[in-house]
């Protein structure tokens, strides 16, 4: 395994790798670099370090008391399988201002593995929903 430094410190994500990445992944398409300053600015953001290289960000969307979202986990492609995913994951989870959180949620069309490794399950339940719109 890799050692990386993950950090909480949105001055030293760099932006411009990052956004397009993002905007570059199957679910960043149709956003743009506004979006993402407003998404980051809103969010607890994380972002992992190689050697003072930035290789990976996620962020949390929360209440910081209840509730927590993981959204935009991302891991530049030549640090994938490294375990560095797990480790930025695991860092948001153990966030002291998310302590209390008892329900996290997350999507994934493609890395239920690195999230069952951490302990999460499909929801099977039938009790969430869903509401998907056009942005204005």
């Amino acid at each position: 395994m890799l050692d990386c430094e993950i950090t909480f410190d949105l001055s030293r994500i760099d932006f411009r790798a990052t956004s397009d990445l993002l905007m570059a992944s199957y679910w960043g398409a149709g956003r743009n670099d506004e979006m993402h300053r407003r998404a980051f600015a809103n969010s607890l953001c994380a972002a992992a370090f190689v050697d003072g290289k930035q290789v990976g960000f996620g962020r949390a969307i929360s209440d910081r008391t209840v509730f927590a979202y993981l959204a935009d986990i991302i891991i530049w492609p030549e640090y994938r399988g490294q375990g560095i995913g797990s480790r930025l994951v695991q860092a948001l989870l153990d966030h002291p201002d998310l302590g209390t959180v008892s329900h996290w949620s997350l999507s994934t069309s493609d890395a239920h593995g690195v999230y069952e490794k951490l302990g999460f399950k499909p929801s099977t339940d039938g009790r969430y929903m869903r509401l998907d719109r056009i942005p204005q």
